[in-house]
């Protein structure tokens, strides 16, 4: 939540600036601003409620000084509307001092009324001007910028990224973070700092991830970490992994449909280099020993939202190969119901950015009671990954859409890898399971992109259905948690009642939903596996028939069993029974955008959400 983007170099900091927001804007698009300090000292800001492109229009009405210092800010809010007040940045010490917060300051009331005891005033109803203020309290103090960062950060609790620049201090940056995420990007002459490597990466794929409870300083030629007590730090640089390009439309109506078309090629790099020959190695997991996996007992997935479905999926496939059981935990429950876990537990934390608040908490809570971590990760350089005993990461690429796609599918794809490495360590599979299990992923790519050719009809069933107000989704298996990410695609995209139901539940109540008219999509399993699922699915879609649903099934190629029962049939490649949810899913998640599309909503940006849950 909250796109933060720093500058100090030669080129022109508003320029930077907005193409940094341009490219953050997935992660807060209620208001947007920039503070921008010339080489006089003079500081000029910009903020408008509403869209990226509505400050570009104010800009280019009532532009700012031009310099080579410069913050700008997306927000997704949290304390206080979406209005031109309540938009960052937030100025103090007299209009001298401008501050952009991404997250929430917990004690942001106490520390207001010592202000206001103070005689501080404010015009906002944000935290982040709190931090302003104190802020510059501090700075009236010490005369030094990042001294009074110092002072400032210690009195915060609860999670944030705080970003400022003072007139007195032109070629000067200063960030923190705790809880939430701050990445340097280290360039020729300039220096730049992000909330996502996708702020600079048009200018540097050289990279820093800061650290838990750090600060840093940045002019044009140096960048300096310290923690919050002044020691000095030392870091690592990394190299982005993609470029600029990756994160560009590319010609695509919308972020999504880009992504969607991507997901042949974000599960084959996720497969790249960690299958041998029919022989899965995740070099990653050498960090953790094959002793250490050999001790596990029993696995919890901890993750969020679509992450936790692929959760889902994944489990019936660990268990299956691994014979290890598993379990999928929301990570905003897990630590608060006082698990039992501890060196015998495997903690597994999926999420696409690495730095969702919820799963970060669950993490740590993890390790502090004794237990293994190992994250599944799409962003380099992201706090999840560095706070497990190892990390899985998946190559899907930057992915700006707000609704998962192709991140789901690579991390199921990771999962399975984890799983069949396990099952080799442990030996609990045969080499020719193993092998069947590596080909079969193997094809999945090519798989997918035979799915993908099916996406102009659709796009065609979407807009017969735009009027619709309810869908209901069924599966059972490993379809029942893409059941569930279905229906979670269509709230999150369309706004309308979605849900998703085991198959074999219908019965025991939703069928009482099914009313003339109901369209419900149903996962059919494979009727080629022994002791299918398949013949009790094709009941469950008389059922749901005979009560004058629509039906519009998900099955495989030469499945002719659904025909006399479902009304659109939409077909998928062979394949094994797990390896089917990564297919299965790619025509809802079509479905959802088209949806979406055809009521003339914003596809890439639903109402309300964000891309990096960042706060609790």
């Amino acid at each position: 939540m909250c796109g933060i983007v720093g500058y100090v170099g030669p080129a022109s900091s508003l320029d930077v600036l907005l193409g940094g927001l341009r490219r953050l804007e997935y992660r807060g698009y209620d208001s947007a601003g920039v503070a921008v300090i010339d080489d006089e000292g003079n500081l000029g800001t910009s903020k408008k409620a509403g869209k990226l492109q509505t400050l570009v229009d104010e800009l280019a009405e009532h532009p700012v000084p031009r310099g080579g210092t410069g913050i700008g800010h997306t927000r997704w809010a949290t304390h206080g509307g979406p209005t031109d007040v309540n938009a960052h940045p937030h100025l103090a010490d007299g209009g001298r001092l401008a501050v952009i917060h991404n997250g929430i300051i917990e004690n942001f009331s106490e520390l207001r009324d010592e202000l206001l005891a103070e005689g501080a005033e404010f015009a906002s109803e944000t935290d982040t001007e709190v931090a302003a203020v104190l802020l510059g309290r501090e700075y009236r103090a010490t005369g030094d910028l990042v001294e009074a960062f110092r002072r400032t950060v210690v009195r915060l609790d609860g999670a944030f990224t705080l970003l400022a620049v003072h007139r007195d201090s032109p070629g000067l940056v200063v960030g923190a973070r705790r809880n939430s995420p701050l990445v340097i990007g280290l360039g020729e002459g300039e220096n730049f700092l992000g909330s996502d490597v996708a702020a600079f990466v048009e200018h540097t794929r050289n990279a820093v991830a800061i650290g838990q409870d750090q600060i840093v300083a940045i002019t044009a030629d140096e960048v300096v970490v310290t923690d919050f007590d002044g020691g000095p730090v030392t870091v690592e640089p990394f190299e982005v992994a993609w470029n600029a390009d990756a994160a560009d439309k590319g010609g695509w109506s919308s972020f999504m449909q880009k992504e969607v078309s991507e997901q042949p090629t974000a599960v084959a790099d996720t497969l790249r280099g960690r299958l041998h020959d029919g022989r899965v190695v995740v070099g990653e997991l050498e960090e953790l020993g094959d002793d250490v996996l050999r001790s596990i007992r029993r696995i919890t997935v901890i993750a969020c939202g679509t992450a936790a479905y692929a959760g889902m999926v994944a489990k019936y496939a660990i268990e299956k190969w691994a014979r290890v059981p598993v379990e999928v935990e929301l990570s905003h429950e897990f630590r608060y119901r006082e698990p039992v876990i501890g060196p015998d537990t495997l903690v597994i934390s999926v999420s696409q950015s690495g730095e969702t608040m919820d799963t970060l908490m669950a993490v740590k809570y993890a390790r502090e009671a004794g237990a293994r971590t190992i994250s599944v990760c799409n962003t380099q350089g992201a706090t999840i990954p560095r706070e497990s005993d190892a990390a899985i990461y998946t190559h899907a690429g930057p992915e700006v859409a707000v609704a998962s796609t192709k991140a789901f599918v690579a991390q199921i794809a990771a999962l399975y890898l984890f799983g069949l490495h396990l099952a080799r360590v442990l030996g609990t599979a045969s080499a020719e399971e193993l092998e069947t299990a590596a080909y079969e992923l193997e094809h999945v790519p090519a798989k997918l992109a035979t799915v993908l050719e099916q996406g102009e009809r659709i796009a065609q069933l979407a807009h017969w259905m735009a009027d619709t107000r309810s869908v209901l989704f069924l599966g059972r298996h490993v379809g029942y948690p893409i059941a569930l990410e279905g229906a979670l695609k269509l709230k999150e995209l369309a706004y309308i009642h979605a849900e998703g139901f085991a198959a074999g539940e219908l019965k025991h109540g939703p069928i009482a939903l099914i009313e003339p008219g109901q369209p419900v999509f149903v996962v059919v399993p494979s009727p080629r596996n022994s002791g299918s699922l398949h013949p009790k699915v094709v009941s469950n879609i008389q059922e749901i028939r005979a009560r004058g649903a629509r039906v519009i099934a998900i099955a495989e190629a030469g499945d002719a069993a659904v025909l006399p029962f479902a009304d659109e049939v939409l077909r998928i490649p062979l394949a094994g029974p797990l390896f089917e949810p990564l297919l299965a899913v790619v025509p809802l998640q079509i479905f959802a955008m088209e949806l979406s599309a055809a009521k003339g909503l914003d596809v890439d940006q639903p109402r309300n959400l964000a891309k990096s849950v960042t706060v609790e």
